[in-house]
C-alpha cells in the first residue's frame, strides 16, 4: 500500500519533515516514490513553514494512496492557505 507521510530531516531539536509518498513497507527515511513538498514546525520569522503541492498529492489519493494524520491536516492547512 502506498503511503503519504512525513520523512524526518534536519538537526536534533530542530526538526524538519519532508512530504513523501512511498511504500508503507519502507523505512521512516528510506526509499521514496516521490517527494510533494516540505514542513518546517520550528519556522521563525521569513522562513516557509508548510509547501505542498496538492495537486499532486490529490493525484496519488486518486489512486489509492492513504495519508497518515498529521498529513491529513497539513493538506487541509495548505487547502486554507491557497485559498486564502
Amino acid at each position: 500500500m502506498v503511503k503519504i507521510r512525513l520523512s524526518r530531516g534536519g538537526a536534533k531539536g530542530r526538526p524538519f519533515y519532508h512530504i513523501v509518498v512511498t511504500d508503507q513497507r519502507s523505512k521512516r527515511d528510506g526509499r521514496s516514490i516521490e517527494n510533494v513538498g516540505f514542513y518546517n514546525p520550528v519556522a521563525s520569522g521569513k522562513d516557509k513553514r508548510l509547501e505542498l503541492n496538492v495537486a499532486r498529492v490529490q493525484e496519488w489519493v486518486g489512486k489509492g494512496a492513504q495519508l497518515t494524520d498529521k498529513v491529513a491536516a497539513l493538506v487541509k492547512e495548505a487547502g486554507k492557505q491557497q485559498a486564502a
